[in-house]
């Protein structure tokens, strides 16, 4: 278990093999009866929406499962308009609160349309998806997308407790393993180089899943430190977003969806890091040890073909973007990153 210590929301991240056995117990110990929206998709719903249902109402919740269409494209304000009818058709107050059952997508959508109806109900996570359980179900960051930018409207919303079971990967299809492994490999490279170690002693995606209780409580103990240190990512949990600027700008032209977030994260550290290196503002072979990691869990090193023009607009509407400036991330040596601020047009130079 680790605790996220905050000053105005703190809460415990439980990680164990088999907890969501006792997802009913969990859950009342945190909320006394009320009424609970469980929120997620139609990929998850099949897989435990029933026994997270029986669960919550084994311990007097009266609960309603609320499902999306699976994928990326769910993460928008027309879906979280229509939960916020839903909602209000069950007839839930400031009093009852939201379970995010899924992954990325659900724990964003999920913890959004929870801090803005009512402005603000309870909110715990589930997470289904490596991604969600490495990354994205703690550190109270809530987002939907726009046809402009991914996450480009959003809020900081504490969750009062994760519930993080490895056991409900085995359902998790490679390609979303593989999504998760990025965000492990990202966390590594910026601020943990024992598990970077870690990393290179596995054999592939098979032996990180034989061993996903231990690599994801160090993958989260990465992200508690910047989150305790910086909540509202104005400093040093910026190091998070290495990959991010321009994977993000990537996975928006793609059309959210036709590129993973994990493959453009993947291969956003390669490009930023490659130009960095060539530069003198990473050492020389950083890249290269990027991509034998990458490539060892089969994901992606090179951007698919697009315009320079077109991922730069992209880029230039992500949220790391400050007036005529951007702050990129990059690595000082396998295990510790930097934040540079550079002018905005400079990114160009990066994305060729």
């Amino acid at each position: 278990m680790l605790h996220i210590n905050l000053n105005d929301q703190s809460y415990d991240i439980i990680i164990e093999s088999g907890a969501f056995k006792e997802v009913g117990s969990w859950i009342s110990h945190l909320w006394q009866p009320q009424k609970v929206a469980v929120i997620t998709d139609s990929h998850v719903a099949p897989l435990y929406g029933e026994a997270l249902m029986s669960a919550l109402k084994t311990f007097g919740f009266d609960a309603t499962l609320l499902e999306v269409p699976a994928g990326e494209r769910s993460k928008s304000l027309l879906q979280a308009t229509a939960l916020y009818d839903q909602l209000a058709t069950f007839g839930m107050t400031r009093s009852d609160g939201i379970i995010a059952l899924g992954g990325g997508v659900i724990g964003d959508l999920a913890g959004f349309v929870a801090s803005t109806y009512m402005r603000g109900i309870h909110f715990l996570q589930i997470p289904t998806s490596l991604l969600a359980q490495v990354d994205s179900s703690i550190g109270g960051k809530t987002a939907v997308n726009t046809d402009s930018a991914k996450n480009l409207v959003g809020t900081f919303s504490q969750p009062e407790g994760v519930l993080i079971d490895p056991a409900l990967l085995s359902t998790l299809p490679i390609q979303r393993v593989r999504e998760g492994i990025a965000e492990i490999i990202k966390s590594a490279a910026i601020a943990d180089p024992v598990l970077w170690q870690t990393l290179a002693d596995l054999k592939d995606e098979e032996d990180l899943l034989a061993h996903a209780t231990a690599v994801i409580t160090e993958t989260l103990k990465v992200k508690q430190h910047v989150v305790e240190e910086d909540p509202f990512d104005h400093g040093s949990r910026l190091t998070l977003n290495f990959g991010h600027t321009i994977g993000h700008g990537l996975e928006k032209l793609a059309g959210f969806g036709g590129l993973s977030h994990g493959e453009g994260v993947a291969i956003g550290m390669v490009m930023i890091t490659r130009h960095a290196e060539k530069i003198g503002l990473s050492p020389k072979g950083t890249t290269e040890q990027l991509i034998e990691m990458i490539g060892k869990f089969n994901l992606p090193i090179e951007a698919p073909e697009v315009a320079q023009s077109k991922l730069f607009e992209a880029i230039s509407h992500d949220k790391k973007a400050r007036g005529s400036h951007l702050k990129i991330i990059l690595l000082e040596e396998i295990g510790k990153a930097n934040i540079v601020t550079i002018p905005t047009e400079k990114i160009k130079d990066y994305i060729q």
